[in-house]
């Protein structure tokens, strides 16, 4: 007589076998984390004293470049201008997972006291500027450099196929230029294999090292930029009843605008910000000029909302101007959508991150106004972008992001890339071949 054996049994034993297997992986890549810490800091160093600016990262994209053909990793070049994407095919069947970093550097004059500081300079929008890795895309150039070998040197264990997405143009593309997450996406770049999920993470000069933090659904707020042109009647500063001031009216137009969020958005619901960042017009003390140009940035939790918004400009600052004799045209440019965490990934693979950082480290934080234009890869697949400290522990008074004396301590580097890696076998292990439609 043939002995059955019940269904729930084979499953919790496959189920243990299977962590247990992924419990010895990990033992892995944490000991070839340890061994790779000092090079990944070097690679990091490296990039940091040779900054490029967005959609000009040539020698940056050359590095990754070879580094990963010297892993065997399949590699496309020149994607969406620079991006550099590396195409790691396992030794099992399974699904398929990205992992994204930024490689920009922005227009700022370094200040920090480090060796390894930038001394670049370059021409952006046609002046000559300094460059600096002020945001950290440095890090994580060089923590996904350090994932991509790891997971090279196991690429026998890996269930699937992970793809590593070095993009370029983070920061935005220079005037009149495509760029960044958006054009790798219109490149096709989630196709040929299609991906099922994309990770991510972003170092912050403001957390200490080896901490985590995240944010389910909406974690970074979309960006729209506007401009608003005010017309008015160029007069003589002595008689300004002869003509039509558009600086009062810009004045009127931008202390209105302000209600928008005050007093006409619902901000339990989500918080949002309207800035005006400039203000342009008039060239002598005693003309009152015919034009004024005002620029800002909106910014929103909530798509809903940030149409609203949308409207809700467009109208004060047309009928303010009205109101007074004047016209203003407003114009809101194409922007980056709501960074997106979708809440069952994120649920999912919080799990991992908890293990990779200790659960003392993991911490659930708010929704913050900046943007990320990861964004564009969420629109398209779930995805999963979190926080990596960056802060050495005790800093009081740590610098800002996109500032002179913006620095980062490359003690918190390791964590990021056991994490990365870590959620590539945790997805991949636990996510089913058939959910790949």
């Amino acid at each position: 007589m043939k002995r059955i054996i019940p269904v729930f049994v084979l499953t919790a034993f496959f189920g243990f076998s299977l962590q247990a297997q992924n419990e010895k992986l990990k033992s892995q890549i944490d000991k070839k984390a340890d061994e790779l810490e000092t090079k990944v800091i070097e690679w990091r160093r490296d990039i940091h004293q040779n900054p490029e600016l967005s959609n000009r990262e040539f020698k940056t994209s050359a590095k990754v470049v070879e580094h990963l053909k010297s892993l065997g990793i399949e590699v496309q070049s020149e994607v969406a201008h620079t991006g550099v994407v590396g195409i790691l095919k396992g030794g099992r069947p399974g699904p398929v997972v990205a992992l994204r970093a930024d490689m920009d550097g922005l227009p700022v004059i370094e200040r920090a006291d480090i060796p390894f500081a930038s001394r670049v300079k370059s021409t952006y929008n046609g002046q000559e500027v300094g460059v600096m890795h002020a945001c950290g895309h440095d890090t994580h150039v060089a923590i996904l450099m350090g994932v991509a070998e790891i997971l090279a040197g196991m690429k026998n264990e890996i269930p699937g196929t992970v793809k590593f997405i070095f993009q370029p143009a983070e920061e935005g593309a220079p005037l009149g230029e495509e760029g960044g997450a958006e054009l790798m996406v219109k490149e096709g770049v989630l196709k040929n294999p299609d991906v099922q999920a994309i990770f991510g993470l972003h170092i912050s000069s403001g957390s200490e090292i080896n901490t985590i933090s995240y944010k389910p659904g909406a974690s970074q707020a979309s960006a729209n930029s506007y401009s608003i042109v005010v017309k008015g009647k160029q007069t003589h500063g002595a008689s300004p009843w002869t003509g039509v001031d558009p600086i009062v009216v810009s004045a009127q137009i931008i202390n209105s605008i302000q209600t928008i969020v005050s007093r006409k958005t619902n901000l339990i619901r989500q918080p949002a910000v309207v800035t005006v960042g400039s203000i342009h017009g008039g060239v002598r003390n005693n003309i009152i000029p015919e034009e004024v140009k005002m620029e800002g940035t909106i910014r929103a939790l909530d798509n809903e909302m940030r149409d609203q918004i949308f409207e809700d400009l467009k109208t004060m600052a047309t009928k303010v101007a009205e109101s007074q004799g004047a016209t203003a045209v407003v114009t809101i440019n194409h922007g980056v959508p709501i960074t997106y965490n979708d809440p069952s990934l994120t649920g999912k693979m919080l799990p991992t991150l908890l293990q990779a950082a200790g659960k003392e480290n993991v911490h659930l934080r708010p929704a913050i106004m900046g943007a990320e234009d990861f964004s564009y890869f969420q629109e398209q697949i779930p995805g999963f972008y979190f926080g990596l400290g960056g802060m050495t522990p005790g800093n009081a008074t740590p610098f800002p992001h996109h500032t002179p004396d913006f620095f980062v301590d490359e003690g918190g580097m390791k964590l990021g890339v056991r994490a990365l890696s870590y959620l590539v076998f945790d997805y991949l292990s636990s996510t089913k071949i058939d959910e790949k439609k």
